[in-house]
């Protein structure tokens, strides 16, 4: 099968790999649509350590099941389906307590970081065990339940952080393609006063679309104290009820931590850096909750309902759809950070 494959850091090639062979547990998936993450692209270049090559990158993927296992029974063959990134155990105590995303024995689609590795879905086809499949309405098209993954990630993290329709304010750092789906499901989850905080005019702009209701730059010195200011307009004290932070750098939690109220929540997703500066004293005398929100568990069900239903509108994210053999020079505008670029998907 054709397949764009990381022959080197820094270096896609499109070429012929084995097509995956399908297990009795298993589900073949032809791959309709596949998004480029912001994680494949800060891991291009081999300085995360997570994408070693040789390796079939992408995890944000929908399709068509064409080959299921001897042992399959609730998937049909021909089904339209959205992929879990996370390839869980679905046997160990986390998995059968719901947390099947810190599941020790657990691989990621498009992921290599040396205990193991798992080719994705830059490819014709790519092989899952069928619990990491979930049928998609027809009302869904494929580049929509590309994004359905994303849209997890965001909403785990707002499970986590506790978000509803009580919220009086809440502040997402960083507009990339989570952030702009955080703004999407807080907004979907009937939160009124959303801020957005990003250091791109223009992906402000965007999480305006989104249902931000207001926008800050991080450029900005002073960014946190204008968000306390606003946040008290909306009753939530000295600063926001809940902040999550997207971007993953020593900056960026910093602006989290001071935008938030006293005994507030911050939710940690972004994950750039391995380790970064932390206000230790804010957070302890503020008596901050500082949460790490790792992939999802669970979410997809509602992640569906929401597009399908229209409260969440995934369109808006994509920049581009383009096909699989362009791909190489569309990782190359998305390294460059082009202007009006957030998401591509590409298209086997």
């Amino acid at each position: 099968m054709k397949a764009l494959l990381l022959t080197a850091p820094g270096t896609l090639t499109m070429t012929d790999v084995d097509t995956p062979p399908c297990g009795d547990f298993d589900v073949v998936v032809r791959v309709a649509a596949c998004g480029i993450c912001g994680s494949d692209i800060h891991g291009l270049d081999g300085s995360t350590g997570r994408r070693i090559p040789p390796l079939v990158m992408g995890h944000e993927a929908a399709g068509t099941v064409s080959q299921i296992g001897s042992q399959v029974r609730d998937i049909k063959k021909g089904a339209r389906v959205a992929l879990d990134s996370t390839i869980a155990c679905g046997a160990c105590n986390d998995c059968s307590s719901g947390r099947e995303n810190l599941c020790m024995s657990r691989q990621v689609l498009g992921v290599s970081c040396g205990t193991y590795r798992r080719h994705g879905c830059f490819a014709e086809y790519v092989v899952v065990p069928q619990h990491a499949v979930y049928v998609i309405p027809d009302s869904l098209t494929f580049v929509q339940a590309s994004l359905l993954e994303p849209l997890t990630i965001a909403l785990h993290a707002l499970r986590l952080g506790g978000s509803g329709a009580h919220t009086n304010s809440a502040v997402v750092v960083g507009c990339g393609t989570i952030g702009l789906t955080l703004i999407s499901a807080l907004a979907a989850k009937g939160c009124r006063a959303i801020a957005a905080i990003d250091i791109d005019a223009s992906r402000l702009a965007t999480a305006k679309k989104h249902g931000a209701t207001i926008g800050f730059s991080g450029n900005d010195s002073d960014v946190a104290a204008g968000v306390v200011a606003w946040a008290k307009q909306h009753g939530s004290g000295d600063g926001a009820d809940l902040v999550v932070e997207a971007v993953g750098t020593t900056a960026a939690v910093q602006i989290a931590i001071d935008s938030a109220a006293r005994g507030a929540t911050v939710v940690l997703v972004g994950n750039v850096s391995p380790r970064i500066e932390f206000a230790l004293q804010t957070v302890v005398t503020r008596q901050l909750r500082i949460l790490g929100s790792c992939s999802s568990a669970g979410c997809y069900p509602e992640a569906i309902e929401l597009v399908a239903s229209g409260r969440v509108d995934l369109d808006h994210l994509v920049s581009r759809v383009a096909p699989l053999s362009e791909g190489a020079e569309w990782f190359r505008r998305l390294v460059q950070r082009e202007d009006g670029l957030v998401k591509v998907v590409l298209e086997p």
